[in-house]
């Protein structure tokens, strides 16, 4: 367990507010705003510390030794800061996203990009077994990031299955678990029952969440402590393939009613900006992207290291 200031603890709640944002953004991870801020792994460890040995522990030692056992002080700070963004910060992305794309889609392009570099330093010994894991990496999150979204489907038990898929998307840095909602069509119910506080939906989604959550954080623990290095390059990779989907300058070629009666773009195309000198937006775009870029190293910075 992680020893926090009063500080750090603040900074851990930004970073939950971080993710929270990222991750109701189709194309962005929150699983990379961990991993770049310094608290990937130890979010691993303390899922996977959530067991019966923990009943035990209470049991036998009592309940301080259980919440210590847990990291129940991480937990606390960082998804208050997830729940405050989700339930805030949530409508207020999206209107950014719908109202200025490009400017948006700079500043995470930058962060990404930079982000990396930073977990590229991390790997003790490259070897082109390395750099195949990562090129493997790139290619599915590209892939996953190409495929269309297929209808809305609202039943109880899809919202289950919607929940534990995109938990484990939502965690891997570089796969969004919004956008895996939108493959899956849950996107727009979930989000609704979210701003409309509709228990029952949030409740099945959340229940989906804690059985993926519980069961794919030991994989990740699993293939950390026996193939890091490998496991590291994977995730790197992708976060390389993501840069496709978060480009910021793209050419709408389909577009779709969500559930609100708003149309919004379904089938888009990369393109290039169209005036490089000039052009106060791309100038905008470019300031924003350096942004994200530096922006890491200061999480970085103020990222406690583990004991």
């Amino acid at each position: 367990m992680v020893k926090r200031s009063p500080i750090q603890c603040g900074l851990l709640t930004l970073k939950g507010i971080a993710m929270g944002a990222a991750d109701v953004v189709p194309g962005v991870s929150g699983g990379t705003i961990a991993f770049i801020s310094g608290i990937y792994e130890e979010l691993i460890d303390s899922i996977n510390n959530i067991n019966l040995a923990a009943l035990k522990v209470w049991k036998a030692e009592g309940f301080k030794d259980f919440w210590n056992y847990i990291n129940g002080t991480f937990f606390v700070f960082l998804f208050t800061g997830i729940g405050i963004s989700i339930f805030s910060l949530a409508k207020v992305v999206s209107h950014l996203l719908g109202a200025h794309p490009v400017l948006i889609w700079s500043f995470f392009f930058g962060l990404i990009i930079a982000s990396v570099w930073l977990i590229s330093k991390s790997i003790e010994k490259w070897s082109l077994g390395i750099i195949g894991i990562m090129g493997v990496g790139a290619l599915v999150a590209y892939y996953i990031s190409s495929i269309n979204a297929v209808a809305p489907v609202d039943a109880s038990w899809y919202i289950v299955l919607s929940g534990a898929i995109a938990i484990c998307a939502m965690i891997l840095p570089g796969v969004s678990g919004a956008f895996i909602l939108l493959l899956l069509g849950s996107y727009d119910e979930v989000f609704r029952a979210i701003s409309e506080k509709n228990l029952l939906v949030i409740g099945l989604f959340g229940l989906g969440c804690l059985i993926g959550l519980l069961s794919f954080a030991r994989v990740l623990k699993y293939l950390f402590s026996k193939f890091k290095n490998l496991t590291v390059a994977l995730l790197a990779g992708f976060m390389v393939g993501s840069l496709s989907k978060v480009w910021p300058w793209k050419e709408t070629k389909n577009t779709r009613v969500n559930s609100h009666g708003e149309v919004v773009p379904f089938i888009q195309d990369n393109v290039l900006p169209g005036n490089f000198s000039g052009d106060s937006l791309f100038m905008y775009a470019a300031l924003l992207a350096c942004t994200g870029f530096l922006l890491i190293f200061v999480l970085e910075k103020f990222a406690p290291k583990e004991a």
